[in-house]
């Protein structure tokens, strides 16, 4: 994979369950998997086969709003990833914490859009830990 390619779209909604049905049943998405998101409102994550789309929960005590809340690219090299950003005058992108599923680091562009960036994809849900444990087999391999 030569080009980094956006692979995850996040948007929060005020019924995930609803919204994740609409998109199942207009779109033909399939659940990936299901988190407990704020409230005990789920988190939910889907695809087409090709992107993740993340439905987050948010409320209405104005901790988020309905709509895009980040967007993620799947790319090869972190470190010439983070290289480049830093060309760019952005700040380095951040690690996630290793609970976090899917993506590896967030970034920001020049005007504060958030950008998660992944190396090993946004189809299979990973933690941190389970990328440690799965890169600790391949050592012993």
């Amino acid at each position: 994979m030569s080009r980094p390619k956006i692979k995850h779209l996040a948007i929060m909604s005020r019924n995930p369950d609803k919204l994740a049905k609409f998109y199942e049943e207009a779109f033909e998405m399939e659940v990936l998997n299901r988190s407990e998101g704020l409230h005990g409102m789920p988190a939910i994550y889907m695809t087409d086969g090709y992107l993740n789309l993340a439905i987050l929960p948010c409320t209405l005590q104005g901790e988020s709003t309905p709509g895009i809340n980040h967007f993620g690219f799947q790319i090869a090299d972190m470190e010439a990833t983070s290289q480049t950003l830093m060309d760019h005058k952005v700040e380095d992108p951040k690690k996630r914490p290793s609970n976090r599923l899917y993506a590896e680091h967030r970034g920001a562009d020049p005007e504060g859009n958030l950008f998660d960036l992944s190396v090993h994809g946004f189809q299979d849900a990973e933690s941190g830990a389970d990328r440690d444990a799965n890169s600790k087999q391949t050592e012993d391999a």
